[in-house]
C-alpha cells in the first residue's frame, strides 16, 4: 500500500489530478468532503462551531453556511485557527481510519489523501510521499478570481491563509506545474501514477 499526500494551493487544480488518479486506480479521500460530512447538523464539530461562532453561520436548515463562515474566518487569523481546531483532528482521525479499513481489505491499492492544507495540520506524516500542484501566484489569483467570482483583494487574502505553495512545492517529492494545458497536465499525473505501481 502508497499513501500520497496530494496537495496544493487554493485554485491551483488539486481537484482536476485527483479526478484524474480516481480514473487510473487510486482511491482517493478528499479532506473539503470528510469536512462537509463532519460539520453536518448536531455531531460533534456543528455543536463546536455553533458555540464558537453563533447561530448566525448556520442556514434555515441547521446546516453551516460555509460561504458565511468563510468571511468571518479569512479576515481573522485567531479565528481561522479556532476553525481549523475544531475540523482538522476530526479530518485526521477520520483518514487513519479509512487508510486502516483499507488496509485491510485491499493491502495492495494507492491511497491518495487529498488535503489542501497537509503541511500545515501535519497530515503529511502519515503519507509516504506528498505531490503538489503548483502554479506561479499570478496564474493562482486569476483563477480563483475566475473560478469563484471574487476580487483580488479576496483572492489575496485567501491566498495568504496558506502555505505559499512555491514553500510546499520545495517539500515534496512530486511536484506537478498545472501551468500549461490539461493535456500536459494529465501527462505527468498518469506518467508519476505510473512509477508508483509500476507501469511503464
Amino acid at each position: 500500500m502508497k499513501i500520497i499526500g496530494l496537495t496544493g494551493g487554493i485554485a491551483s487544480g488539486k481537484s482536476t489530478v485527483a479526478k484524474k488518479l480516481a480514473q487510473l486506480g487510486a482511491y482517493v479521500i478528499d479532506a473539503d468532503k470528510v469536512a462537509h460530512m463532519i460539520i453536518e447538523p448536531y455531531k460533534p464539530a456543528w455543536y463546536d462551531i455553533v458555540e464558537e461562532f453563533g447561530e448566525e453561520v448556520l442556514n434555515a436548515d441547521k446546516t453551516v453556511n460555509r460561504e458565511r463562515l468563510g468571511k468571518i474566518v479569512f479576515n481573522n487569523p485567531d479565528l481561522l485557527q479556532k476553525l481549523n481546531n475544531i475540523t482538522h483532528p476530526r479530518i485526521m482521525e477520520f483518514f487513519k481510519e479509512e487508510i486502516q479499513r483499507l488496509k485491510a481489505e485491499k493491502s495492495d491499492s494507492v491511497i491518495v489523501l487529498e488535503v489542501p492544507l497537509l503541511y500545515e495540520t501535519h497530515m503529511d506524516r502519515i503519507c509516504d510521499e506528498v505531490w503538489v500542484v503548483w502554479v506561479d501566484y499570478e496564474t493562482q489569483i486569476e483563477r480563483l478570481c475566475r473560478r469563484d467570482k471574487i476580487s483580488v483583494e479576496d483572492a489575496v487574502k485567501r491566498i495568504s491563509a496558506q502555505m505559499p505553495l512555491d514553500e510546499k512545492a520545495r517539500r515534496a517529492k512530486v511536484v506537478i506545474d498545472n501551468r500549461h494545458s490539461l493535456e500536459e497536465t494529465m501527462a505527468k499525473t498518469v506518467k508519476y501514477f505510473n512509477e508508483i505501481v509500476g507501469d511503464p
